[in-house]
């Protein structure tokens, strides 16, 4: 089976042969209670790498946003989402708007809009903060993050981004957004999962001294929760060891392999949405049913990502740095030849329906 589901991006898989062995998975204790072997070191690496002062290690992405929100809303504040911002970390924002906190999507990638908030929340006394991420799958490019940063300077706000997509692919070194847009101060934090290009399961949040301390102090998953266990926390030592010696190697690769699938695309007909990141989604016509070719291409041996929104079904392929040349070519040639039947299924599907038979 050729897989393009996995999102490891640059195939960090880390094989527990790789990681060594240790006397316990987890020491049974939270955080606040004792940091696991390696955080530490972790958390200062993470930090030095994303371009901040300091870093703090959570179990997920919807343990780091959630404590998060609520410690920036125990002041006056209104949250400001980014239409294409991903739903884990609204998840966070949204439980604190059902907390009496103001929050209003604005349409992805809009300054004017965003601006036009921003002041009105202060003319209210509120501090404005703006949701985003470092890049959605499927967009033509990445949020305005520098203008999103000058803009809450200005105000006095925060830019509060999800680099989970990002981090490991773009910016000097794989530091994700900040490194990527020049974007850096007190007022902007970085929430990331380790488990896409870097392959370990857990996150980080990347911040000033001053707010990780804080956050810190008071995160009730650092509390209440389980801290990443030791093997996570060896894999992602691992995965940015990996990353100084061969990251900007895989990081090419990736590359190459994503502008493969491009022009490969191109040269079989295949319509796809204008984006240069590793997920590629198809542009299908209507009268392709996405279920059916997900179907048809699984029988051939590629698996491939099914999403819904909606009524409406997508299909999208995951290019990694572990694809192989003949990989992207094989693929896309199955690909083709299951559209091609699906053309003609439909054909013959209308034909039946303007005839009644």
């Amino acid at each position: 089976m050729l897989d393009f589901s996995s999102a490891l991006y640059l195939g960090m898989r880390h094989p527990s042969a790789d990681l060594g062995g240790w006397d316990a998975l987890t020491l049974g204790r939270p955080a606040a209670s004792m940091e696991p072997p390696g955080a530490a070191r972790l958390a200062q690496a993470l930090a030095l790498l994303c371009g901040c002062q300091a870093a703090t290690l959570l179990p997920s992405t919807l343990h780091l946003f959630c404590d998060l929100f609520d410690l920036l809303a125990r002041e006056p504040l209104a949250i400001l989402v980014d239409g294409a911002s991903y739903p884990v970390a609204r998840t966070g924002a949204e439980r604190a708007a059902a907390r009496g906190t103001p929050l209003t999507v604005f349409a992805p990638a809009d300054v004017d809009g965003a601006r036009k908030l921003a002041h009105s929340a202060r003319k209210q006394g509120r501090r404005p903060l703006i949701l985003a991420d470092g890049y959605s799958p499927g967009a033509p490019g990445p949020a305005p993050l520098a203008a999103y940063a000058a803009l809450m300077r200005e105000a006095g706000g925060w830019l509060v981004l999800d680099d989970t997509q990002v981090v490991g692919l773009f910016g000097a070194g794989g530091g994700g957004s900040l490194r990527r847009h020049g974007v850096q101060g007190p007022h902007v934090v970085v929430g990331s999962s380790l488990s896409k290009a870097f392959g370990a399961p857990l996150a980080v949040l990347c911040a000033s001294t001053e707010l990780v301390r804080r956050f810190g102090q008071s995160s009730q998953a650092r509390v209440h929760s389980s801290p990443p266990s030791v093997a996570a926390i060896r894999a992602a030592l691992a995965a940015l060891r990996l990353n100084r010696t061969h990251g900007d190697q895989l990081r090419s690769r990736l590359w190459r392999r994503v502008d493969q699938w491009r022009l490969g695309a191109a040269r079989h007909g295949i319509a796809l949405h204008a984006s240069a990141f590793p997920v590629q989604t198809l542009a299908l016509r209507r009268d392709i049913d996405a279920d059916a070719l997900h179907a048809c291409l699984r029988r051939a041996g590629v698996d491939a990502v099914l999403q819904r929104a909606g009524a409406r079904a997508t299909l999208s392929f995951i290019v990694t740095a572990r694809h192989a040349p003949d990989d992207i070519e094989r693929a896309l040639a199955l690909l083709a030849a299951c559209l091609r039947a699906q053309a003609t299924t439909a054909r013959h599907t209308r034909r039946e329906y303007e005839y009644g038979i």
